[in-house]
């Protein structure tokens, strides 16, 4: 088989895992014409940082497209709104459900049966606020909103979905759980979904929105939020849940805005519109 043979045999069978992992973190439209099983799940796990640039892409497109007749508040919250129109919110209600679990529960199980709850309760509510604030917040004061969201929508996923390699499933959840689920992240997996961030971390910096310095940051940055993470899910639960990497995803991407603004990346309001 030649190289070129061997390159679209590969391609082919890579594809389905790709648009599988769109179908189960977006609502885009694609057709999925395999079978979604906790195999192929765990195959397209690989992807889930690609759909996070896909999805940054998209959003960071609508911001360019709305600040050239918008005022430059209105084009964040739209831009914002595109994300969460095409995730239908997936991760947000991952952070809700695990500030709600986490908060109202004191055993494993009551945290697990308040987390499954479709009600939204004050733990949770206040957390999303907030969240949603500092990220409206700190995209207003970055420069490059379009370069932010692609970098934070695309890291926060590899933050998240590394998680599954580090940490066991927590088995209560996977006896009451409703839909497939990642649970395995396999080498080639790790591989592909570190290399999707490095891809993107390296055409910022030659890009110019990131120096290596900065570069170098981040990484220790979210390393450190990473372990914080696992802590955090391992004395909660003994492991992670979906809503625990939905929750990953969402506070890595506004580690990732605010790190924007403290490394003094941003510039104000009042300089960004004058």
């Amino acid at each position: 088989m030649s190289h070129s043979d061997s390159l679209r045999s590969r391609i082919r069978s890579e594809w389905p895992l790709l648009v599988l992992a769109v179908s189960f973190f977006t609502r885009i439209p694609v057709k999925v014409k395999q079978e979604v099983t906790e195999e192929t799940l765990n195959k397209a796990s690989r992807y889930f940082a690609l759909v996070g640039l896909l999805v940054g892409g998209i959003s960071a497109l609508v911001f360019v497209v709305c600040s050239s007749f918008l005022p430059y508040s209105i084009s964040v919250i739209f831009a914002m709104f595109t994300s969460v129109l095409l995730t239908g919110a997936f991760h947000e209600d991952g952070w809700a459900d695990v500030w709600d679990g986490f908060g109202g529960g004191w055993t494993v199980e009551q945290k697990l049966s308040i987390m499954k709850d479709s009600r939204l309760g004050t733990y949770g509510a206040s957390a999303l606020f907030f969240l949603l604030i500092a990220k409206y917040q700190s995209l207003m004061v970055i420069e490059s909103v379009a370069f932010a969201l692609i970098l934070g929508h695309t890291l926060s996923r590899v933050v998240a979905t590394s998680l599954i390699a580090d940490m066991p499933y927590v088995q209560e959840d996977a006896k009451s759980k409703v839909k497939p689920l990642a649970q395995v992240l396999s080498s080639e997996s790790y591989f592909i979904l570190i290399m999707t961030g490095v891809l993107v971390l390296v055409g910022a910096m030659f890009l110019g929105f990131l120096s290596f310095y900065q570069l170098m940051q981040l990484v220790v940055v979210l390393a450190v939020i990473r372990w914080l993470m696992i802590k955090w899910f391992t004395q909660q639960l003994g492991g992670y849940t979906g809503d625990c990497l939905g929750a990953a995803q969402q506070l890595s991407e506004v580690i990732i805005y605010l790190f924007l603004v403290v490394t003094a990346y941003g510039s104000t309001v009042v300089e960004v519109n004058s």
